[in-house]
């Protein structure tokens, strides 16, 4: 087809979406797929993979066929788009024999542009000689991983994609996932035989989301603080058993709180109920096992909060994504245990298969590694994808936020080190970690009586700290190199070479104190600042005109669209169809009656004036004292910059590097200094600096960043953002 241009692609965007901008790789992804090639494209949760086939669906002629896995999430989509005003419908077993017929005959007259089909539904009747005759222009497969084998989520219907591509064989596929390790990716390619693809890989970063760790002390208590901080929002609690999903949902109701079990142990119709009561915002708080997962499409969940140790990463981080795909911030929290460690593998001494024993516990032990380490939760997340954060510190982790203290560990290290090493030198072999600790807490347990070992020199030399202090430390000396851990059924450790050498070295070992439990707190740094009162009037609004049209609040529109309409008060339809999320359709459809009570509310209430833009709150690991921040060597960089140098300029007159001077005027800026931001930006260089903003959220710098395709340096990012709270450029 010939080429769309970009201010036609954004018009479309703007007319049907109500959206002014695309967010990463999504316009490029469209013109491959409107130029007819194969794509995969690996986009994170909530990083909007729908629109790629969607709105291509819109600006060409012909049907699209999307393969959704999940019938909850087909007809969630449908009732999107067709609140968009788009042409869509789907075939799956809910309907009824008549609605079947209707739809059937619509795609006969090729009425839609888009049409989702499960992949089960492909081999039954006449389906692939239908899509013949309907004009299939594309197809595009969600949750492409579900063809993998290797993928976490294997569906053996998904194989039979082969058939349909062989069917429509000069019909271009697009396969699209937000969690694939490189393995499944080129599985993925294999498997639906894509030809050349463009392959479109996007960070895997949620700039939006906080990550934490709490000890599980006194896990109820935590749930029940945490969730009473948060009245207003729900989320998502992920047990590891179906009686423990049962029975925290029971206890949570006679507490108060609105909130139900989901789990594959339950009949289809109660999980159905579940989901749709969430969904409709009926109930704020689902108790889950993993079977609760692609369905959810709501954009709205504030909050993901891990009960139980996760299996693996992937799963883990699948899972954490079901918040904030609206992009405002989200909140991601797992209560660990180093109980949870020994169920989990007390379950895998279970399997039968040593090969699956062993890829289990491998995928545990990093999943321990996440959630003890001191670094950056960020980075480590990242790094299990074969991603580098271009940052030590991502603001928005509690190791980042909060960084845990650590101490001259040497004597400790010296006798856990001493202990491995003696428990080899008696006995000739190594033990698991249980059997070290017990020996240096002086256990009287059969086994170090049986093997002798309560005759070692380091026999109950380590009881000033507890058992799970020492595994936690024993742990920590593994990711530092000095210790290493077996594979297989029976996790023996060893001291390393490096380990070796510095227990003869006496070298210096630093170690980390394990985290304190802290009280919730419900601040939400990055969110949006709107009067209050009117986005619960909104809200209430919201709820009544979906509940008569039978959808989810948010087909009606998002929490983002409320939050500025309750910011910006806009009281004309010019002033409506400006807010995001306000496409042609919903100003027809919705605009009246939410002009008609922000209109009432003016006239009822002052108007609240907003001094700040609202995301420029950004979270920072401490909020420093203004004597803190200006430092003798940051007044020496404001001296000279106020002389008239640019940044490289005062950069060279003090030998120090821009990114250096940058962090000094953005200190001073903070400080509450007054600086020209003409010496350091150009126009051009603020206008798109401002629009990168714009597009990811002022919340963070790496959506600035990946806007910006790692252009502008992190330092200069954090400069301009000081400007722009202080002064307002750009």
């Amino acid at each position: 087809m010939p080429d769309v241009s970009s201010e036609s692609l954004r018009s479309a965007l703007k007319r049907v979406y109500g959206y002014t901008a695309f967010r990463p790789l999504q316009e490029e992804i469209i013109r491959d797929v409107l130029a007819g090639r194969d794509v995969f494209a690996l986009l994170p949760t909530g990083g909007g993979k729908s629109l790629c086939f969607q709105l291509p669906a819109l600006v060409r002629p012909g049907l699209t066929v999307v393969i959704s896995p999940l019938i909850a999430l087909m007809k969630d989509q449908v009732d999107s788009l067709r609140s968009n005003g788009v042409a869509a419908t789907f075939l799956n077993s809910s309907l009824s024999e008549e609605d079947r017929r209707e739809r059937w005959r619509g795609l006969n007259a090729r009425e839609y542009r888009l049409l989702y089909l499960a992949p089960e539904r492909l081999l039954a009747g006449t389906l692939l000689e239908d899509l013949n005759r309907w004009g299939v222009c594309a197809v595009a497969v969600d949750e492409a991983h579900c063809i993998s084998e290797w993928g976490h989520d294997f569906r053996p219907e998904y194989r039979q994609l082969k058939t349909l591509r062989e069917r429509l064989s000069d019909v271009p596929f697009m396969a699209l996932t937000a969690t694939a390790t490189e393995r499944v990716r080129k599985d993925i390619v294999a498997e639906l035989q894509l030809r050349d693809p463009a392959v479109y890989v996007a960070s895997f970063n949620r700039p939006n989301l906080t990550y934490r760790v709490e000890p599980k002390t006194r896990a109820y208590g935590q749930v029940l603080e945490f969730l009473r901080a948060r009245p207003a929002e729900s989320g998502i609690i992920y047990c590891a058993s179906r009686a423990g999903a049962d029975a925290l949902a029971a206890k949570l109701v006679t507490d108060g709180l609105r909130a139900a079990a989901y789990h594959a142990g339950m009949e289809k119709e109660a999980r159905s109920a579940t989901q749709e009561r969430f969904l409709r915002d009926e109930v704020r708080v689902v108790c889950a096992t993993i079977a609760f997962g692609m369905g959810i499409n709501k954009p709205n969940v504030r909050f993901v909060v891990h009960h139980d140790l996760p299996k693996n990463i992937e799963g883990y981080y699948q899972e954490t994504g079901r918040a904030g795909r609206d992009g405002l911030p989200g909140e991601c929290v797992l209560l660990y245990s180093p109980g949870d460690v020994m169920k989990q593998r007390r379950f895998i001494d279970e399997k039968p298969d040593p090969n699956e024993k062993r890829i289990a516990t491998e995928q545990l032990q990093t999943m321990v590694h996440y959630a003890e380490c001191g670094e950056c939760r960020r980075v480590t997340l990242l790094d299990y994808f074969g991603e580098e954060f271009p940052a030590d510190n991502c603001g928005a982790c509690d190791n980042c936020l909060n960084p845990r203290a650590t101490f001259d560990g040497t004597v400790s290290a010296q006798k856990l080190l001493s202990c491995v090493y003696r428990i080899r030198q008696k006995s000739g072999f190594t033990v698991g970690l249980n059997h070290v600790v017990a020996v240096l807490t002086g256990s009287d347990s059969e086994k170090v009586r049986q093997w002798g070992h309560q005759e070692l020199t380091t026999f109950g030399i380590g009881t000033e700290h507890s058992r799970n202090e020492w595994a936690a430390f024993a742990r920590e000396l593994m990711r530092q190199g000095l210790l290493a851990q077996a594979s297989g059924g029976f996790p023996t450790v060893d001291l390393t070479s490096a380990g070796l050498t510095a227990l003869k070295d006496r070298r210096r070992i630093t170690l980390t104190r394990p985290r304190e439990a802290v009280r919730p707190t419900s601040s939400r740094p990055g969110t949006i600042t709107c009067d209050e009162l009117l986005f619960e009037k909104l809200r209430q609004l919201r709820k009544e005109l979906a509940d008569r049209e039978g959808v989810p609040p948010y087909i009606v529109f998002g929490d983002t669209s409320l939050r500025f309409m309750a910011r910006n008060y806009p009281v004309t339809e010019a002033e409506f169809s400006a807010i995001t999320g306000v496409g042609a359709t919903k100003l027809r459809n919705y605009g009246e009656p939410f002009l008609t009570e922000i209109r009432a509310h003016v006239q009822a209430n002052p108007r609240q004036i907003f001094a700040d833009d609202p995301a420029l709150v950004a979270p920072v690991a401490s909020r420093k004292s203004k004597g803190e921040l200006l430092t003798e060597t940051v007044l020496e960089s404001v001296r000279l910059y106020r002389s008239g140098l640019d940044l490289d300029g005062v950069a060279r007159a003090r030998g120090l590097a821009s990114s250096t001077v940058s962090g000094h005027l953005a200190n001073a800026l903070e400080a509450g200094e007054s600086l020209d931001p003409g010496h350091a930006f150009s126009a051009a260089e603020a206008a798109e600096m401002t629009a990168a903003f714009e597009k990811s959220g002022w919340s963070t710098l790496s959506g600035a960043h990946e806007v910006l395709g790692g252009r502008v340096d992190y330092a200069r990012l954090r400069l301009f953002r000081a400007f722009r709270q202080a002064s307002r450029v750009g």
